[in-house]
């Protein structure tokens, strides 16, 4: 498996730095930029159309910068004609079918954000920065080299750094607007992306640049990489204190890489509220009554913890996980039935995989027996990919009791008896780490 890993740290997200970036990764990238520049025959009003790839000096590195000049007599299109014009140089120009659909997914997206913004239909809006060439260069230009690497056949996985947005204000043809521009920001409420605001006061990341990324749907994690070639872009904007330079890191992914990732665990986060209490002048029976007491409530878990306090006392810590919504409750039953004069308190979020209370007959020494199992696991495509199996320990003593086995024997063949049945069906390959 192939890794991009995008680096924007230093320089956010622009299509002409994406694209200048990208196109050091291929072989041969004068043919994009030639074929990019027959889009002059397929959208009116363009007097001259000129693209290169050059090498400049930024902070004493030599980086990619995409150099556009382009003439036009329209400083406004409509949504319609954008839409049209991609269409019809794809088609003369093809790409796969998930590229193809990526393309139109960036395009419709800025459209989407500028009615929004504007709140006016789709079929309504006139487009103004959005509407020039260089908008539809660079969403066929880093579609194209994407498809090349094979990120549209599921060959390739993206990665991705935070994103800073800038600040301050930009000149637009609607006048003097706050950074990020507004696109910017209803692009970024219906990604996945992270962001920031900073470090400096300019625009660094843009409608077209976050629409490319957003589109993608990039993993936030530092990828295990083996880096075959990495690649810098700049912009036109140069800054005293901000290098303005993206990076891009090409390789394969290590076989050790992380099987869980960011996307597949996302769905278990959840908020918990942690209740702590010290005390140091209960007894044993009022601590096994309270644990009693607690195990009739909705809690998620409960610790009490050893350790001496203040004038060397022996003390107790007293530890709830509790659901958010019941930590009232049960910060009342605390005092009443510890008589502490307080309660800590604090919510945090947690990944809680999947888990499932199973039963299965097992066989030892031509005997049948009922065991409950719990099964963790994480729903991964189509498959369970599961993380452990544990049998019920009470189970287990009943069974020990009656064949003599030891608990751990037993707990080895029960398990193994569980697995080869689940082999067919669920993914296992988490176990043998």
């Amino acid at each position: 498996m192939k890794i991009l890993y995008f680096d924007a740290k230093t320089s956010g997200f622009s299509g002409d730095m994406l694209l200048a970036a990208l196109l050091d990764l291929i072989d041969e990238p004068q043919q994009i930029i030639d074929k990019l520049l027959k889009l002059k025959d397929y959208l009116d009003g363009i007097k001259k159309l000129e693209i290169s790839l050059d090498k400049v000096e930024r902070n004493g590195i030599k980086v990619n910068k995409l150099d556009i000049k382009i003439e036009e007599t329209k400083d406004h299109r409509t949504a319609k004609v954008l839409k049209k014009t991609l269409q019809n140089f794809i088609q003369k120009h093809p790409l796969s079918q998930k590229a193809i659909e990526y393309a139109n997914d960036v395009l419709n997206s800025l459209i989407q954000a500028e009615a929004e913004v504007h709140d006016k239909l789709i079929e309504k809006i006139h487009l103004h920065e959005l509407s020039s060439v260089d908008t539809l260069i660079d969403i066929l230009g880093v579609t194209t080299v994407l498809d090349k690497l094979g990120v549209f056949k599921g060959r390739t996985k993206i990665y991705c750094s935070e994103v800073p947005l800038g600040g301050g204000s930009i000149k637009t043809a609607h006048g003097i607007l706050p950074v990020p521009a507004p696109a910017t920001v209803k692009i970024l409420e219906r990604s996945n992306l992270i962001t920031k605001f900073g470090p400096i006061a300019s625009e660094i990341s843009t409608p077209t640049g976050v629409a490319l990324m957003a589109s993608l749907n990039p993993i936030y994690e530092q990828p295990l990489i083996s880096i075959s070639k990495s690649t810098y872009s700049t912009g036109e904007k140069k800054f005293d204190d901000f290098p303005n330079i993206l990076r891009i890191f090409y390789g394969d992914q290590k076989p050790n890489q992380e099987r869980l990732t960011q996307n597949e665990l996302k769905k278990y986060k959840e908020s918990v509220t942690v209740l702590e209490t010290n005390i140091d002048d209960v007894t044993g029976e009022v601590l096994g009554n309270f644990i009693e007491r607690m195990g009739t409530e909705d809690i998620l878990d409960i610790q009490i913890l050893t350790g001496i306090s203040k004038k060397n006392r022996p003390s107790y810590l007293v530890r709830v996980l509790s659901k958010p919504e019941l930590k009232f409750k049960l910060i009342s039953i605390m005092i009443e039935e510890l008589g502490t004069l307080g309660v800590r308190y604090y919510t945090m979020d947690r990944i809680c995989v999947d888990r499932e209370i199973k039963q299965k007959i097992i066989q030892i020494e031509n005997e049948s027996y009922s065991i409950n199992y719990k099964i963790s696991y994480i729903k991964s495509e189509n498959k369970k990919q599961i993380i452990r199996i544990k049998p019920e320990n009470d189970d287990l003593k009943k069974i020990s009791h009656k064949t003599g086995y030891p608990i751990q024997k037993l707990y080895s063949i029960i398990t193994s008896q569980i697995i080869k049945d689940l082999k067919e069906s669920l993914d296992l390959s988490y176990l043998n780490k």
